[in-house]
């Protein structure tokens, strides 16, 4: 493999940067403005440090670039590159799925799909209509959506923890002609049935009685997918390309609900070949995936994997810290997904011989804290920690390929236009980008927190934003005049930094959003929702640090003129409208909440003070989820919840 590197990248500067369109003058240009920027023994100082970094990376871009070039000019699309994958590996185990046991090779995985697109062509669905999936984590998942596609149908996949207002919202913004939902599922979907277009068609997977599909409206998949036939079905009479929709999957933003990101076939193979090259991953590795399907992480980083290049994964309903190395001895993985969160809760469990009885090489996920990284890896043993950096929708996305601890990524400082991202300044309470007097964004100087932001350009599929559903959406995730005049960039909404050596740090997500249990949670939502519960009472939602702990934990500022706020009716209520990673850990009462002029919340200064009982007068209550209640914060509680005696 290194021979191969070093053959690739010796392919000559002038062709390689060609191929990644980026000009020679303006490389050499970038370069020699670095090198003037810095003192000439410090440019020579970080191009021997980074110098095997970049060419690694400039040889990870080279073949996915190249992959993807090949691609877009034989017109493929995941169903084809999947089918020639049933052709290398057709007796293979393709998925596993580990609450049954059930294994699916790639040639049953194949007729799977091929039943599903035959139904689809049987319903009248034609290339552009748009399916709804809502159900639970399984291997039937990847084949319906798989399957649609075979006849050009899209899928929009829809988190399972949604109700109400949001599950309806996400069914309806996708323009979907049906649904198909698990049958766990079912009271979810009884709650906005008679919100549901008449119209939509509605099919279970699951059993359900004969009375509980006739209250839903909805007809069993499963007997008509036994049935229909296994072969491949007609070429549509309008077929996709690489660069046509495949599905939705859906992302928090500032626009409050979650926002339909579109994926088209060819950011799919991107995701999934990045991931392949960037962390070394080999033909017979066994990827342990126990991250929801709906999720980029899950479905493109981990059954990509499968699908693109013939892994083996094993799919897992839902994540279990003390079944999480027993599983990975049962299915031989080689290879675990994770969020921070995951590694934290491994860490968090008891002493098991299991967890040093793998086979795990690799770690593959992105929010692991630096203190958390280096326990993690000694403690179990993991050779490889393969961090990465990236929305479902970005242009911009970054991967810690050589280990480095605490980074999710890099960027060349010798040659940063050969792959065009950049932190650029922003205004810390509004989120506006800085410019110059040219009407440019600033660029950061190492050490110095920034929006990381990737230049666009539409012909390149590494380059291109497909954007959300709504136009409105895609435009508010655009900046212009930021590289240079005229130019056109992705903001991703998140805060980095970066060393002086190009490694960067995630900061903070910025806007109206934050991190937590593995889930974006949108304020401007949560906000509207708990408004709602409380007669449209003013709420400030924001996300806060606990030690210790990944992302931030949601807090709630809840205006109470009248002193007769009662926990125990609010608990109830939120259980009821609100996912569990989006019901507030802490609660601040008070009696009113900061607006500005023009009555926007402020949350500048409660972000400042957080849970700390001794900064304000204002009653904090904090979520002791174990005893279902909230509880009043003193002194003494606030010190067990920052030194970690109490469990979030």
């Amino acid at each position: 493999m290194r021979n191969v590197a070093s053959a690739s990248v010796s392919l000559g500067s002038l062709g390689l940067l060609r191929l990644f369109g980026v000009s020679w003058s303006w490389s050499l240009a970038a370069g020699l403005g670095v090198y003037l920027g810095t003192s000439s023994w410090k440019y020579f100082y970080i191009a021997a440090r980074t110098a095997k970094r970049d060419l690694n990376g400039l040889y990870v871009l080279l073949r996915v670039k190249l992959a993807l070039w090949r691609h877009m000019r034989c017109g493929s699309t995941i169903p084809s590159i999947f089918a020639q994958t049933v052709k290398l590996h057709p007796n293979k185990p393709a998925l596993i799925y580990e609450a049954t046991g059930e294994t699916w090779t790639f040639t049953q995985l194949d007729q799977l799909c091929n039943s599903v697109a035959q139904w689809a062509r049987g319903q009248g669905w034609v290339s552009g209509d748009v399916v709804a999936i809502f159900m639970e984590s399984r291997p039937l998942q990847v084949a319906l959506w798989l399957g649609l596609a075979k006849v050009g149908v899209e899928s929009a996949l829809i988190n399972f923890n949604l109700r109400r207002d949001s599950l309806l919202h996400c069914i309806g913004v996708s323009g979907s002609r049906g649904i198909v939902f698990g049958a766990e599922l079912a009271d979810a979907m009884l709650e906005v049935s008679s919100s549901l277009a008449e119209s939509m068609v509605r099919f279970c997977t699951g059993e359900l009685s004969a009375e509980q599909l006739a209250r839903l409206g909805a007809q069993p998949l499963d007997p008509i997918l036994a049935s229909a036939s296994k072969l491949p079905p007609p070429p549509c009479l309008l077929p996709k390309g690489f660069s046509d929709r495949l599905f939705y999957i859906y992302t928090s933003g500032t626009t409050g609900l979650p926002k339909a990101a579109i994926v088209v076939h060819s950011r799919y193979y991107r995701i999934a070949a990045f991931g392949y090259y960037a962390f070394r991953m080999r033909h017979d590795d066994i990827i342990y995936d126990c991250l929801p399907l709906y999720h980029s992480a899950g479905n493109i980083m981990g059954v990509g994997q499968c699908l693109i290049n013939g892994l083996t994964v094993v799919v897992k309903k839902k994540f279990s810290a003390s079944r999480f190395w027993e599983d990975c001895i049962k299915y031989n993985c080689t290879v675990v997904q994770y969020i921070g969160e995951i590694c934290r809760y491994l860490l968090s469990q008891p002493v098991r011989p299991s967890e040093k009885g793998h086979r795990v090489r690799l770690a593959l996920g992105n929010g692991l804290r630096p203190s958390v990284w280096e326990a993690f890896t000694e403690r179990f043993g993991v050779a490889q920690i393969g961090e990465f950096y990236g929305a479902t929708e970005c242009n911009c996305s970054i991967a810690n390929m050589d280990g480095k601890v605490g980074a999710c990524g890099f960027n060349s400082r010798i040659l940063p236009n050969v792959y065009p991202i950049r932190l650029v300044k922003v205004d810390e309470e509004t989120m506006e980008l800085v410019r110059n007097s040219q009407g440019l964004c600033v660029p950061c100087r190492p050490g110095e927190p920034g929006l990381l932001v990737g230049r666009i350009n539409q012909q390149d599929p590494l380059r291109r934003f497909d954007g959300y559903a709504s136009q409105d959406a895609t435009r508010k995730k655009i900046a212009h005049n930021v590289f240079k005049k005229n130019d056109s960039a992705y903001l991703s909404g998140d805060v980095l930094v970066m060393d002086e050596l190009g490694y960067m740090y995630f900061r903070d997500r910025g806007g109206d959003t934050f991190r937590w249990r593995g889930e974006n949670v949108s304020t401007t939502e949560v906000e509207g929702t708990l408004s709602g519960l409380l007669g449209q009472t003013d709420v400030a939602v924001y996300g806060v640090a606990v030690p210790g702990v990944e992302g931030k934990a949601g807090m709630a500022a809840i205006a109470d003129t009248m002193g007769s706020f009662d926990c125990t009716a609010f608990f109830r209520e939120v259980q009821r409208v609100l996912p569990p990673y989006a019901r507030p850990v802490f609660l601040r009462i008070s009696p009113h909440v900061d607006t500005t002029g023009t009555f926007k919340i402020q949350k500048i200064r409660l972000q400042r003070e957080g849970y700390d009982p001794r900064l304000t007068t204002d009653q904090i209550y904090f979520l002791n989820a174990r005893a279902g209640r909230y509880e009043a914060v003193d002194e003494e509680l606030y010190n067990a919840i920052v030194e970690g005696r109490m469990s979030l």
